[in-house]
């Protein structure tokens, strides 16, 4: 299932559509919320260079982890970082949210500062200015395919400047035809870490602006968010849940009840599964129907690792199943009486000529007085575990249910 959730944020969205959104739940139970985001963020930056991605470029905002994390992340994984990059952009929210070290430069309170974002990250100095948060975004994102066409005329050596940007100009315009720069199709996936984080400084309706827009906007194919969602209220989670495409909620294999939490059980619970839990995703399909699936992840040493875990899926199923106060299925019994009602007109293969009842009592019937007998054998067919439909009709106005031409008093 992460496996589909990862698919998604790869393809992108469809020409006219919104960015594919994702939102990433975690609670103190099962704190695994940044793995998880890793781990998206790691498969997706191989995506990109691999060149098997909708989007471009990757932009990420930084809350709650330096620029210099993700850097040594991805070089972990045999990702080269380091170097000024053509498909990533950092915005660094996590030196100086706030602008306060740089007005204690400015006080001389500080005189030897060190950034500890790397040659690819951009400052953000006030992160409470949701619009200044939302052009630095997208000025990242497109300047990923730029940095792309300058790289490529960097490879060459010119003795003179003139030609030097003739070159680059041409790359541009080549770049432009082929979808890569300018008013082409390039597109820029956006990872933040921590919705959480910027909630602490702007308001709710503002971050959902922000998020709006920039799932909005023609440049943006996918985007994935980390949210804590025990340390908000629920009208902010469900804000967020509505705005995305995908919802991934973490779980612990086993929910503590109110009589567990801080007791001797909950430390068992932990100490039983400490690093394991259920992976539930929700997502919302074009046609407007909704998949819900199930899996459990390990968080190991080398990363995240996820596992179907069919022997629950049942158990799951039958959790989705509104409560009401009436059965949605039926029982053994009420199968098996449903299939021996025998229905008018329906032929049990006894034998007997296929007729077809009118609805008229026969002038043999009415002479004979079989009415009441068919009335008794209605009565007494319960004890053969059979039921029967009789019907007859009250006027002969009625059109007669049979083979029988209407018109044949017309000359056709």
């Amino acid at each position: 299932m992460g496996e589909l959730v990862l698919r998604a944020l790869r393809d992108g969205a469809l020409e006219g559509e919104q960015a594919v959104a994702l939102t990433i739940k975690d609670i103190v139970e099962s704190p695994f919320g940044f793995d998880v985001f890793n781990y998206f963020f790691v498969q997706l930056s191989s995506n990109i260079l691999g060149g098997k991605s909708q989007s471009r470029g990757l932009v990420l905002v930084a809350f709650s982890r330096s620029p210099s994390f993700y850097v040594d992340l991805l070089e972990s994984k045999g990702i080269d970082a380091s170097s000024p990059s053509t498909w990533i952009q950092i915005l660094d929210c996590y030196t100086d949210p706030l602008g306060w070290k740089d007005r204690l430069m400015g006080c001389g309170t500080i005189t030897n500062h060190s950034w500890e974002a790397s040659s690819m990250a951009t400052v953000c100095k006030n992160v409470r200015n949701v619009d200044m948060l939302f052009s630095s975004i997208v000025e990242l994102g497109k300047g990923t395919a730029v940095l792309f066409a300058k790289k490529v005329t960097s490879s060459f050596s010119f003795s003179f400047k003139e030609k030097v940007d003739l070159l680059f100009s041409i790359c541009l315009w080549f770049l432009m035809l082929a979808g890569l720069v300018g008013e082409g199709k390039n597109r820029f996936s956006l990872a933040i870490d921590s919705v959480s984080e910027l909630l602490r400084h702007a308001s709710m309706s503002s971050v959902a602006a922000l998020l709006s827009n920039l799932r909005s906007h023609d440049k943006v194919s996918s985007a994935f968010w980390l949210l804590h969602s025990d340390l908000h209220e629920s009208r902010p989670v469900a804000v967020l849940e509505y705005m995305s495409s995908m919802v991934a909620s973490l779980e612990p294999i086993m929910r503590q009840t109110e009589g567990q939490k801080g007791g001797s059980d909950s430390q068992s619970l932990r100490e039983n599964n400490p690093w394991k839990g259920k992976f539930h995703a929700r997502i919302k399909r074009r046609n407007g129907k909704v998949r819900l699936m199930c899996e459990e992840f390990y968080v190991e040493q080398s990363g995240i690792r996820f596992s179907s875990a069919s022997a629950e899926v049942g158990i799951f199923n039958q959790g989705l199943l509104p409560k009401v106060q009436f059965n949605l299925q039926l029982s053994e019994k009420e199968r098996t009486d449903r299939a021996n009602v025998v229905l008018p007109f329906e032929h049990q293969g006894d034998g007997k000529a296929i007729q077809i009842y009118d609805g008229r009592r026969s002038p043999l019937e009415g002479n004979n007085h079989t009415a009441p007998a068919s009335s008794e054998k209605l009565q007494t067919s319960d004890s053969l575990g059979k039921g029967e439909i009789i019907y007859f009709r009250d006027s002969d106005d009625e059109m007669p249910d049979s083979d029988e031409d209407p018109d044949n008093d017309l000359d056709i």
